[in-house]
């Protein structure tokens, strides 16, 4: 392996993990959120419809927008791997 690769190799393997660190908090909170959002779901189908209905909340979108960007990390990652790999 030449330099340059295992350079890139340890690049990639650092944004896996920083990835990886920074998606499993807010999916985390996204998932809880994704379940109260049911749960009130559950409850007004129960109770006899929606009395007011509110878009989407400004904190799903930011905690969609931090996984996103986490998996896009871990993607490069494997990326800069894939490329130290086939590099020759």
């Amino acid at each position: 392996m030449t330099p340059a690769a295992i350079i890139l190799l340890i690049i990639g393997i650092g944004l896996i993990v920083v990835g990886f660190l920074r998606t499993r908090a807010p999916y985390a909170q996204l998932r809880a959120l994704q379940a109260k959002d049911q749960n009130v779901a559950r409850y007004n189908a129960w109770r006899g419809g929606v009395r007011n209905e509110r878009p989407d909340s400004e904190a799903g979108a930011a905690l969609q927008r931090q996984v996103r960007l986490g998996a896009g990390l871990g993607l490069i990652g494997i990326a800069a791997i894939f490329t130290a790999l086939v590099m020759r």
